[in-house]
């Protein structure tokens, strides 16, 4: 199962982090890895073409890491709509990737 967390302070996307595989089908052929995949890299190099340091990624296998930078609108908007789009991913395919919230308090 693919796991994402967000975490937020103040109504603003702090940091995202995605773990695991969504175990649909065979590495390749995974059509929600697919799709998250897909989500995420259009998000990323969206966000970065317009504010090259509004966020900073991570990868290894099977983990991205967003931590962020900005608090502009722009960005805003397009990490909401990723997790809006990993949400809906979420519903049709809810043994396959599981989306949470975490309110930072600090």
């Amino acid at each position: 199962m693919i796991h994402v967390l967000v975490k937020t302070k103040d109504n603003f996307v702090q940091e995202i982090n995605l773990k695991g595989h969504a175990c649909f089908d065979d590495y390749g052929k995974d059509i929600v890895c697919a799709g998250v995949s897909s989500i995420l890299t259009t998000t990323v190099n969206g966000i970065l073409s317009i504010k090259e340091d509004a966020i900073q990624y991570h990868q290894k296998k099977d983990e991205f890491q967003i931590n962020v930078n900005s608090k502009d609108e722009i960005t805003k908007k397009l990490l909401n709509n990723m997790i809006s789009l990993l949400k809906e991913l979420e519903q049709d395919y809810p043994k396959n990737i599981q989306v949470e919230s975490e309110e930072k308090s600090c």
